[in-house]
C-alpha cells in the first residue's frame, strides 16, 4: 500500500480532509514520504535549532505545483508518529516562495482534537501560533544558505482552490503514469 496513492483524500475535500503524516510536531527531523515505495524516508536532519510547529505531511492523491504531494500543517496539540492518518479542516493557507519556486502549506486543524476542532479559519488562532508557523518557514533553511519567503496567510476559502487544482493535477499525471 502506498499511502499517497491508496488512500483516499475522504468526501469532504477541500473543506475537510485526510492528511497523511510525514514529520511529527516538535521534530527537528525532515521525513519525507518515498513516493515509489510509499514508505517514509529521512530526508535529513534540520541545520537549524529549530522545530516543527505542527504535525506536517500530505493530503493523498494530490499533486502540488513542485511535483510532490500537497502539504498541510496539521495543528494538533499532541506529536503523532509518521503515516498516521489524520481527519483535518482546512483554516488557512501559507505560500512560500521556495528556490523561485511558489510552495503552498495548507493550515488545517485536526478535527478529533477538542483544543483545535473549533477553528474554522485561521485568523481565530492565537496570533503567536500563526508567527511560530510564519517564523519556522523564513528560519529553518537558513544555516543551509537557502532563503525563503512567506506571504501573509489567506483564509480557508484561498486554499480550496489550491486543493481543487492539486486534486485535478493528480488525477491528471495518474492518467498518464508516475515515473519510477
Amino acid at each position: 500500500m502506498n499511502p499517497w496513492h491508496d488512500v483516499t483524500p475522504g468526501e469532504g475535500i477541500p473543506r475537510e480532509f485526510e492528511t497523511v503524516i510525514e514529520i511529527p510536531f516538535g521534530s527537528s527531523v525532515k521525513y519525507e514520504l518515498d513516493k515509489e515505495s510509499g514508505l517514509i524516508r529521512l530526508d535529513r536532519i534540520l541545520f537549524s535549532a529549530v522545530y516543527y510547529p505542527a504535525n506536517y505531511g500530505f493530503i493523498p492523491q494530490t499533486l502540488a505545483e513542485d511535483d510532490d504531494p500537497l502539504d498541510v500543517l496539521v495543528l494538533c496539540q499532541e506529536s503523532v508518529v509518521p503515516l498516521t492518518i489524520i481527519h483535518a479542516r482546512t483554516i488557512g493557507l501559507m505560500t512560500m516562495v521556495d528556490a523561485g519556486k511558489k510552495d503552498h502549506k495548507i493550515i488545517a486543524v485536526a478535527t478529533e482534537d477538542p483544543e483545535y476542532d473549533h477553528y474554522h479559519e485561521a485568523t481565530e488562532m492565537p496570533p503567536h501560533k500563526l508567527m511560530q508557523l510564519k517564523r519556522f518557514f523564513l528560519d529553518y533553511k537558513q544555516l543551509e544558505g537557502k532563503a525563503v519567503e512567506v506571504d501573509e496567510f489567506q483564509p480557508a476559502a484561498a486554499a480550496y482552490p489550491v486543493i481543487e487544482d492539486a486534486l485535478a493535477r493528480y488525477s491528471r499525471q495518474r492518467r498518464k503514469g508516475f515515473k519510477k
